[in-house]
């Protein structure tokens, strides 16, 4: 369990720092890159949080 909490840490400080480079570019393209990044990584931490609700309401019954 533990690994899914550092991935999900991970996963949420990866897609933060996108969103900041996506905020400091000035190039349109990659504007564009770092957003879909964000959004993705910021996807993928939701899917590991549901997975660690899953796992933990699924050994506590």
């Amino acid at each position: 369990m533990k690994d899914y909490q550092t991935q999900l840490e991970k996963l949420r400080k990866d897609a933060a720092e996108c969103a900041l480079i996506r905020d400091l570019a000035t190039d349109k393209s990659k504007r564009e890159l770092f957003e879909r990044l964000a959004s993705h990584l910021t996807v993928l931490a939701d899917q590991v949080e549901l997975a660690i609700r899953d796992h933990t309401s699924g050994s506590a019954a």
